[in-house]
């Protein structure tokens, strides 16, 4: 008997499988509740920049059909989401910016050619930040996306679509890139789960070219790290087209997720040895879920990585404005006025950025490898912030001010992207609300490789802290 179609959208992606594959659900019942959903809160919140409520539902059938054949089907139904940077065939594909307005995908991009072979139904393209290169999600192409929790606050960038997707009820997964903390760092400021997993982990080997190629990854958003750990072991894989991708051993396998053989040994960070800048609630969240879970058994151990000299906010970020300049730079003569200013600061950075600076990148991204892995011999995890504020006003570029001091245009993203230069796998999970009741989140990083030990340790962490960070619009029917 299937469960009335207003119930639909709260449901897990486990759980509408599981019915799916029961005949409980068909595949074209999960669409269709999914269409009608995003169809009425999409307008308030512009997560979908393309949806097409006949290509879904085609989808749909598609599957049940196969069911029918005694296909088997292990994310039978699953609706999911692809950013907007990820391509999802004959839908749109902008990269968030008027230079790529009309194209549209030739083919799915990888990861999402993996989830509907395995019977997952896309729901279309969600919202991103021109070139995933910004920390907001408003775009002159798309507009602005709004946080469901706060329509007056930012749910972050670039994956701000995403996140919003699946925090309003818009499909239970997400497909998102991360760079630089753009799938965890959304993810918090919507009470979300987001999952950077190992580089190369997750194939990426054909679309649009990538300003970021050595440090993003495909990205895994839901509202339970089980869910994401799904989503994870389904999208894995290789492929050696990816020159990044690299044979995926049996430690890689993330689901079902075995609890920890024993507590876990845990770094925990305040400032990441950088003196990074937090707001004092955010701080006292973190710090509380640190001690909840000392509390629950984990050996906790305060102490700070030590980085190479050179690492502070956004130390590779050279490698970026090189790729910016390389990509956009000759478009500025003709089409300057499509582009986000934002955005053509960085296209001019990179143009005039000397050769040197990109090869002391280079060589400070081996080092923070290096060193990044001596420390991680010692522990299963380290424990930090995953965003120093609350999500902030949406008109704002970043917050003016974190921690009482002045703020840059990054000192939001601050705790998240030296990871991204290390390679190595890194979780957000929901741990406790700010001062204006918005979500904040909690980041646990393994050493490259130890995907299936994050995953593991940040469902226990999730079930430990319990906390209950299921957006309010969610509860609408």
């Amino acid at each position: 008997m299937s469960q009335p179609n207003a119930a639909l959208h709260q449901l897990g992606a486990r759980e509408i499988a599981a019915q799916v594959r029961g005949k409980a659900l068909s595949a074209a019942e999960v669409a269709q509740a999914m269409c009608a959903r995003i169809e009425r809160l999409n307008p308030r919140f512009n997560a979908f920049v393309a949806h097409d409520r006949a290509k879904v539902m085609a989808a749909a059938q598609a599957v049940d059909a196969r069911l029918a054949r005694g296909e088997t089907l292990p994310l039978a139904g699953i609706p999911f989401s692809v950013k907007d940077n990820l391509w999802l065939a004959d839908h749109a594909a902008t990269f968030g910016s008027q230079l790529f307005a009309g194209h549209v995908a030739p083919r799915d991009s990888w990861s999402v050619a993996r989830l509907r072979e395995l019977g997952a139904v896309p729901l279309g393209v969600t919202a991103c930040s021109e070139f995933a290169c910004k920390g907001i999600t408003n775009t002159l192409l798309h507009g602005r996306t709004l946080n469901p929790w706060d329509s007056t606050r930012t749910p972050g960038g670039s994956s701000g679509g995403a996140v919003a997707a699946v925090a309003a009820g818009l499909g239970p997964w997400a497909l998102g890139t991360d760079a630089g903390g753009s799938t965890r760092r959304p993810a918090a400021h919507t009470g979300l789960v987001g999952f950077k997993c190992t580089l190369g982990a997750i194939p990426n080997p054909w679309g649009f070219e990538d300003p970021n190629h050595l440090l993003s990854v495909v990205g895994c958003i839901g509202r339970e790290v089980e869910d994401v750990a799904f989503l994870f072991d389904s999208a894995r894989g290789t492929d050696l087209r990816d020159p990044l991708c690299a044979p995926v051993g049996a430690d890689m396998v993330s689901y079902p997720v075995a609890a920890p053989a024993r507590p876990p040994r845990v770094a925990y960070s305040r400032d990441l040895g950088c003196g990074f800048a937090v707001d004092a609630d955010a701080a006292a969240a973190v710090e509380a879920a640190v001690a909840k879970l000392a509390a629950a058994g984990w050996q906790v151990e305060e102490v700070d990585p030590p980085w190479p000299a050179g690492v502070t906010e956004y130390p590779l970020i050279p490698l970026q404005l090189a790729q910016m300049g390389r990509l956009y730079g000759a478009r500025l003569a003709t089409h300057r006025h499509l582009i986000d200013p934002d955005l053509v600061a960085q296209i001019e950075a990179g143009l005039t950025l000397p050769p040197a600076k990109i090869a002391e990148a280079l060589m400070l991204r081996d080092q923070m490898v290096a060193a990044f892995s001596g420390f991680m011999e010692k522990y299963d995890l380290l424990l930090t912030q995953t965003a120093p504020v609350e999500a902030w006003p949406v008109d704002q570029v970043g917050p003016p001010v974190i921690g009482g001091k002045p703020a840059g245009p990054r000192g939001h993203a601050a705790f998240t992207p030296l990871f991204n230069g290390c390679g190595v796998p890194a979780l957000s999970i929901p741990c406790g609300f700010g001062a204006h009741g918005l979500p904040l989140g909690m980041q646990l990083v393994g050493a490259r490789y130890a995907d299936a030990r994050v995953l593991a340790a940040g469902l226990a962490a999730q079930r430990i802290l319990g906390v209950d960070a299921r957006c309010p619009v969610l509860a609408e029917v």
